[in-house]
C-alpha cells in the first residue's frame, strides 16, 4: 500500500509505503488534546517506507514523560502529520492528512478508558481499555 499526504497549507508532504501495521482510532486523553477533543484516527506504517517529499516538519517531544512520543507538524500551518514512538518501527500517520482518507477503515478503538460521552465506537470492531495484548 502507498499513502501520500500533506499538511493543510501544502508546505509539508509525505509518502508511506508498506503494509499497514495498525489502523485504529485512539481515545486517550493525549490524543484528545491534539485533535481538539475527537478521536485520533491513525494508521501505523513501517518507518522504512516513510519519507517527507516536500519541506521538513518541526518536532515536539515532551520533556516530562518517560518514553515520550515525538509529534511532527508543519511549521507554517501547524497541522499534526505524524507521531513517532520510541522503539516502535512504525510511523503513525494522521488520517486527516491523507490525500485520500477513504483508504482508512479503523480495525479497532484503543484507550476507551478515556472515552468521552460524545465519542462513538465503530460497530462490530474490537475496543480496548488501553492497548491490545501482543
Amino acid at each position: 500500500m502507498k499513502v501520500q499526504g500533506r499538511c493543510y497549507c501544502g508546505n509539508v508532504r509525505y509518502e508511506a509505503e508498506g503494509e499497514p501495521m495498525m489502523a485504529a482510532q485512539c481515545l486517550c486523553r493525549e490524543c484528545q488534546y491534539i485533535t481538539g477533543g475527537g478521536p485520533n484516527m491513525f494508521m501505523a506504517m513501517p518507518t522504512t517506507g516513510f519519507k517527507y517529499t516536500a519541506s521538513e516538519p518541526k518536532q515536539f517531544t515532551r520533556k516530562d514523560l518517560d518514553r515520550a512520543v515525538t509529534r511532527e507538524f508543519c511549521p507554517e500551518c501547524g497541522t499534526h502529520l505524524v507521531t513517532k514512538v520510541p522503539g516502535l518501527p512504525a510511523t503513525i500517520l494522521k488520517v486527516g492528512t491523507f490525500d485520500d482518507p477513504s483508504v482508512f477503515t479503523p480495525q479497532m478503538t484503543i484507550y476507551t478508558c478515556d472515552k468521552q460521552t460524545f465519542h462513538h465506537l465503530p460497530e462490530g470492531k474490537p475496543s480496548f481499555e488501553k492497548l491490545p495484548a501482543r
